[in-house]
């Protein structure tokens, strides 16, 4: 049986400017995953992936570390239901 839904996350800390949406999506496409990453106004980026549980799992684990220049202090999600993506984008 598959396990596929989506998590959604916010990341904070020094997270713009230091290639962490363009990051995240390489990590995303590498586990097969589908959605999107965005900074938002406030400095955080915003990340909803979907896919099998195991893979968002690892994207979690490395979102709270990200690219090197990264600084990462803080990453939030929640769970959602599935929804379907044609490819992990960076807005």
């Amino acid at each position: 049986m598959s396990d596929k839904l989506c998590i959604h996350c916010f990341v904070s800390g020094r997270v713009q400017g230091v290639w962490y949406r363009a990051s995240t999506q390489d990590q995303a496409k590498a586990l097969g995953l589908t959605g999107w990453a965005r900074n938002l106004p406030d400095g955080r980026v915003e990340v909803l992936a979907c896919g099998e549980r195991d893979n968002l799992q690892d994207l979690y684990a490395w979102l709270q570390i990200g690219p090197q220049l990264a600084e990462v202090k803080d990453v939030t999600y929640e769970e959602l239901p599935w929804q379907e993506f044609d490819r992990f984008g960076v807005k």
